[in-house]
């Protein structure tokens, strides 16, 4: 059953969810404050400056017109003003004397308290009727007050109509806001909630489980496939791992129960020296061979661990393969095998010289080990751009490609190889080698034979640029 709302509330503050809804809405709210003050501006504050610059017009070409024909035409003009039926609701006028009588003009009186050549709103009585009206006083050479302004209830209207624009607009905002953040929200803890119910799963032991695909190729989807990924690779070392404990379970028991029946039947009465130390050598070569397969256990583990890339430097592949050829040519003459070596230029790669050469070692004894009589193997070191490679290949009956996939798993045998030495190992330690170094491990049909493949970034290239490229390929 789902939480409360009000159980959830208090905890929402420290969501990442929450504060990036938050940054999303005090944005939104931002924005919005900013284009109503553009808007606010745009319009009332352009209407009062065009008040005020009319205002101070009028006065200064009033002034000149007093200065240049006296205060008989300065009436004469303030009346014309006032019959012409130009702005007669807006227009304010008043000519008084110096002690603020009316002489002439539509205001009552001369406001007191209204200060000389500022512009400042003021109560009066225009017309007859009480008014807020914005005045430019001016006192003349002779003493008498001219009184320019104009009625604000219009400008008034117009200001209380923007203002109920503006928090209408700051209403829808704030809910647009609201609902937006809300909405970015969910979304987020939609996708995250995919990410957190599949962790859930897989913490109960379903490995199985993976977060669901999206059409949409954003972030979370990118995020979403890396986290796939991640988690087939874990599920499939736990499968190895689980295979690894059956197989060694398996596949131990048998030399081991031999062990103990040889030094169960030293033991029994009757027995001389020499049959007494025949059956020690016996189980000391078991024992031998049981600790040769943990030995190449934990070197695969290593491997995959990584922690021999601290000690890597540049290593030539070819000394490598050549010295590995030499040393496994009178096995390969032995059994009638014709063993050839071929270093095309100067391949070299970061790594571990002497995992490398275990490596090239383990793919020599394979092919020499079932490739047959009357066959030939040809090892080749070279280099192409930016990777080197080693290639063993041999034109004996080659793996069916079925198997190819399985034979790099830990113990895995083919039927056919079952009574052949080995432990089925030494493919599993190649492929860790491989991967150690950042390359990959491969198995192709040679037709006829087998091809194998160890593929190297060479040793010019540098650590991240590996990681480049590895993030490039996803």
């Amino acid at each position: 059953m789902a939480e409360p709302w009000f159980l959830r509330w208090p905890r929402l503050p420290g969501t990442v969810a929450f504060r990036l809804a938050l940054g999303y809405g005090v944005l939104v709210v931002g924005s919005m404050a900013v284009v109503a003050l553009m808007f606010y501006v745009g319009t009332v504050g352009v209407l009062a400056r065009g008040t005020d610059h009319k205002l101070t017009t009028i006065s200064a070409r009033l002034t000149d017109h007093y200065q240049r024909y006296g205060t008989e035409a300065l009436q004469l003009e303030i009346q014309r003003l006032l019959d012409d039926g130009i702005d007669s609701d807006t227009e304010v006028y008043l000519l008084a004397d110096p002690n603020g009588g009316k002489i002439l003009g539509n205001l009552s009186a001369w406001p007191v308290e209204a200060p000389f050549d500022q512009l400042t709103d003021q109560e009066v009585i225009r017309a007859g009727r009480a008014s807020v009206s914005r005045l430019l006083p001016h006192r003349l050479s002779t003493g008498n007050i001219l009184v320019v302004g104009r009625d604000l209830e219009d400008l008034r209207l117009i200001e209380q109509l923007v203002w109920r624009a503006l928090g209408a607009s700051a209403v829808v905002a704030f809910h647009l806001a609201v609902g937006g953040a809300l909405l970015f929200r969910r979304q987020i803890e939609r996708r995250i909630a995919a990410i957190r119910r599949t962790a859930l799963k897989i913490e109960t032991g379903d490995l199985s489980w993976r977060i669901p695909g999206s059409a949409k190729e954003d972030e979370f989807s990118r995020l979403n496939t890396d986290i796939n990924r991640m988690l087939d690779r874990i599920q499939h070392l736990m499968d190895g791992v689980r295979h690894v404990s059956n197989t060694i379970a398996h596949d131990l028991r048998t030399p081991l129960g031999r062990i103990r029946a040889q030094l169960d039947e030293a033991l029994r009465p009757g027995r001389n020296l020499e049959q007494v130390s025949l059956a020690a050598r016996t189980a000391i070569g078991g024992i031998d061979d049981v600790i040769a397969i943990f030995e190449k256990l934990l070197q695969i583990a290593e491997a995959e661990a990584g922690t021999h890339r601290q000690s890597f430097q540049s290593v030539a592949l070819g000394p490598i393969v050549t010295d590995i050829v030499e040393l496994y040519d009178a096995m390969a003459e032995d059994k009638g095998i014709a063993l050839r070596v071929c270093v095309d230029g100067e391949p070299a790669t970061l790594g571990d010289k002497d995992l490398l050469a275990g490596a090239v070692a383990n793919l020599i004894d394979n092919a020499l080990k079932y490739a047959g009589g009357g066959t030939t193997v040809h090892v080749t070191a070279s280099g192409d751009g930016d990777t080197v490679s080693i290639v063993v290949r041999d034109d004996g009956p080659g793996i069916p490609a079925a198997e190819r996939s399985k034979v790099t798993e830990r113990f895995y045998r083919l039927d056919a190889s079952r009574s052949l030495p080995g432990n089925g190992l030494g493919l599993s330690l190649v492929g860790a080698v491989a991967g150690l170094h950042r390359g990959w491990f491969r198995l192709d049909d040679g037709a006829p034979g087998l091809v194998a493949h160890i593929i190297l970034p060479s040793a010019r290239i540098s650590h991240s640029e590996l990681i480049t490229q590895a993030i490039s390929a996803r």
